[in-house]
């Protein structure tokens, strides 16, 4: 039984590491966490609300994925992503996943994209209550699943990889004024045109949104942040 035990503990410290570092790149994200500063890990824990292990532990991942550098004696530094470094990663995700959306559009069936209907409404129905945590998780989900029916799992990696490395900044003063609502709508409009077998359409909507992702990144790298990091389960 003592075996049994330590197992669960390991799987419950795997999971707090896991919400941990969940939170920490919404942060990142949203622009709570700002690009050149750094941030000590008893100092995150307090915001979030749980010990420094699983925040060191959590950084440590996403020092591997590029989004933080160590700092000796003193925590992690936000890594600075350049304008040229986003017209790259666009440039990338134009590549990949504009011709797999026409190719998803042309051999899913109704059903499988219908399925995805509520996560399209959630990214608009988060928008518009600004809600901007929910916004890009469901942001995530909704377009890693439509690539998913391609059936090419290293396609979805590589994507999902894409997007933590050209994480958004500065999304609050945007949601603020309103203007992730008419992106977050781009989803529902190209939903409709896949279902409806309309593949060019669709991947000239998936196009237009990518251009229109981008021009947030600049818009949004200026905006003042106002918010704090909220404790884990409240709402996270």
């Amino acid at each position: 039984m003592g075996d049994l035990k330590q197992h669960s503990l390991i799987k419950a410290q795997e999971r707090l590491r896991d919400q941990v570092g969940h939170a920490l790149r919404a942060a990142l994200i949203a622009g709570e966490l700002r690009p050149g500063s750094v941030y000590s890990a008893p100092g995150l824990a307090a915001e979030l609300g749980v010990s420094a292990t699983p925040v060191r532990e959590a950084m440590l991942d996403l020092a591997r994925e590029g989004l933080v550098e160590p700092v000796r004696n003193k925590g992690f530094r936000i890594t600075e992503v350049s304008e040229r470094d986003l017209d790259q990663y666009t440039e990338l995700r134009t590549m990949i996943e504009v011709p797999t959306i026409g190719r998803v559009a042309r051999m899913a069936t109704p059903g499988q994209l219908e399925a995805l209907r509520p996560i399209a409404e959630e990214i608009v129905t988060s928008a518009r209550e600004h809600n901007l945590i929910g916004y890009l998780e469901a942001d995530r989900r909704f377009h890693l699943s439509l690539l998913a029916l391609a059936g090419n799992d290293r396609l979805v990696e590589t994507v999902n990889d894409l997007r933590k490395r050209s994480r958004l900044y500065g999304l609050t003063g945007l949601d603020e004024a309103g203007k992730l609502v008419s992106s977050a709508e781009e989803h529902i409009e190209l939903l409709d045109l896949m279902i409806a077998g309309e593949a060019d359409a669709a991947e000239e909507c998936m196009l237009r949104h990518l251009g229109h992702v981008r021009s947030l990144w600049a818009q949004g790298r200026d905006e003042p942040v106002g918010r704090t990091m909220p404790r884990l389960g409240s709402g996270l």
